[in-house]
């Protein structure tokens, strides 16, 4: 017996080491100096929905679906961008009210026709100080006139987030967003891993449903909008591991209540990063996440960019085992238009994003979608 318990505490020893020592391996910082995502970390809110300037990369997401009171409907992206250029605590930066060169701060607006098939984008790339900012203690950032933010809890009042953005003259949006299911925080202990490099991971905080209602100005016409939007928070060092070039994400909103989300972190000649995932979301909000081992990602047609040339998927098969039934369920990505490239003139990242129906496999439609589609132009290695 007590060579037997002897043994026990050994081996429980030896797995405590294995432990540490894995939890050792991830390190504190980057290379150059930022924060690396750490296992464990404990949101606070609304502080966690502000910015973390110790880490180099950060953005908010916002992409949905609205039906006007004419019954027009719309798909529209709007998107702020954080990236840091010197490490904190770094003396080598201007921190003055008017600009400063440790932050610098691209927003991308984009609105789709779902009728007519116009679309339209714009973005915009400005330097930290009086027209980009984003606060620390809770979500209020903006770049020029666009914004987003978090509306002041009066009496414990839930959640509401505030919108606006446009595109050029004549295309603009004011919307509330009310989340109608819980916060998501997807990854393994509060961090999602994108590569084998450990500092290749985020915090990745999303609120897969919300309610949302506005004001779109489409050629100068207000038109009272309703709808549900997908809002993703993201902050890291690093997206991007060794062999990458970048990703197929996808946030899927079914009509029986559930969402998915996948990234595909997409290898030198099209293959499948082994940290990739899918996501599912249940109607309560629980997430439950499977690896490329139990997700097929196929593309069945594909449309040429006229602008950068690059080969975009058009038509997208997902096959993926539900982990609630152990059962493989298949969702049928199909653009509303094939032309929702966004070029990267002004910042450099050129992609394709796109509001997107969701069909089954007897051709029904059962959802609706936005897909992002990364590196199909240029590798987006070095840029997150």
């Amino acid at each position: 017996m007590i060579y037997r318990l002897t043994v026990v505490i050994g081996l429980l020893l030896a797995l405590t080491n294995v432990l540490a020592n894995a939890a050792e391996q991830i390190p504190q910082l980057t290379a150059d100096g930022y924060a690396v995502p750490q296992p464990g970390r404990s949101f606070s809110f609304p502080r966690d929905h502000g910015s973390h300037p110790e880490f180099s990369i950060e953005w908010w997401y916002i992409t949905g679906h609205l039906v006007a009171t004419n019954q027009a409907e719309f798909g529209f992206q709007a998107t702020f961008f954080r990236r840091a250029l010197v490490p904190p605590g770094s003396t080598n930066h201007s921190a003055s009210a008017a600009f400063g060169n440790a932050q610098i701060y691209l927003a991308h607006m984009a609105l789709v026709n779902k009728h007519t098939g116009e679309f339209v984008f714009q973005e915009r790339l400005n330097r930290d100080g009086w027209d980009a900012s984003s606060a620390t203690n809770t979500l209020a950032v903006h770049n020029g006139n666009w914004s987003l933010k978090l509306a002041p809890n009066t009496n414990g009042t839930p959640e509401l987030f505030e919108l606006q953005g446009g595109v050029g003259a004549d295309d603009a949006f004011t919307l509330q967003l009310q989340p109608t299911k819980p916060l998501v925080v997807f990854g393994t202990n509060g961090v999602s891993r994108k590569a084998a490099d450990p500092t290749a991971a985020s915090h990745y905080l999303t609120f897969p449903r919300l309610a949302v209602s506005g004001t779109l100005t489409v050629a100068a016409t207000n038109l009272p909008v309703s709808g549900q939007a997908w809002m993703d928070h993201e902050f890291s060092s690093s997206q991007l591991g060794a062999g990458q070039v970048g990703w197929d994400w996808l946030s899927l909103q079914l009509f029986d209540g559930r969402e998915l989300m996948s990234y595909r972190m997409r290898r030198q000649g099209g293959g499948t990063d082994p940290y990739s995932t899918v996501a599912w979301i249940d109607a309560a909000g629980q997430v439950r996440q499977i690896g490329p081992e139990q997700f097929k990602w196929t593309m069945l047609a594909h449309w040429h960019s006229p602008k950068s040339g690059a080969d975009y998927p058009s038509l997208v098969r997902l096959e993926a085992i539900n982990p609630a039934t152990g059962q493989p369920e298949t969702f049928i990505i199909q653009p509303y238009v094939a032309d929702q490239e966004l070029t990267g003139r002004v910042g450099g990242v050129g992609y394709w994003e796109g509001a997107c129906r969701v069909l089954n496999e007897q051709n029904h439609e059962i959802g609706r979608a936005y897909l992002e589609l990364t590196g199909y132009s240029k590798s987006m290695k070095g840029k997150f």
